[in-house]
């Protein structure tokens, strides 16, 4: 079976419809099957997604690229300063 690749926005909507599903009585289970889930995935994304609306959901992607940005300078920083390390053990007189 091919895998289905779902954006978080659509990750809501199915966890919203599962919730629905739940309060009206039904096991989660056969919430998960009716909106073409696994109960595992339907776990993964409540841990994951729990209680976060789109707001949340907004900022958290901001926040994830804003992280991926500062890591990137980080690396850069860090390959500078061994760079300058190695230059200033290579110019530093031998005794």
């Amino acid at each position: 079976m091919a895998r289905k690749r779902h954006s978080d926005e659509d990750v809501l909507k199915l966890l919203r419809e599962i919730e629905l599903k739940l309060t009206g009585g039904s096991d989660v289970a056969s919430a998960c099957r009716s909106v073409g889930i696994s109960d595992a995935t339907y776990y993964n994304w409540r841990k994951r997604f729990g209680g976060m609306g789109r707001s949340q959901l907004s900022e958290m992607r901001s926040l994830e690229k804003e992280n991926g940005r500062l890591k990137k300078i980080v690396a850069e920083l860090e390959l500078d300063k061994l760079i300058l390390k190695e230059s200033l053990n290579y110019l530093k007189p031998r005794a």
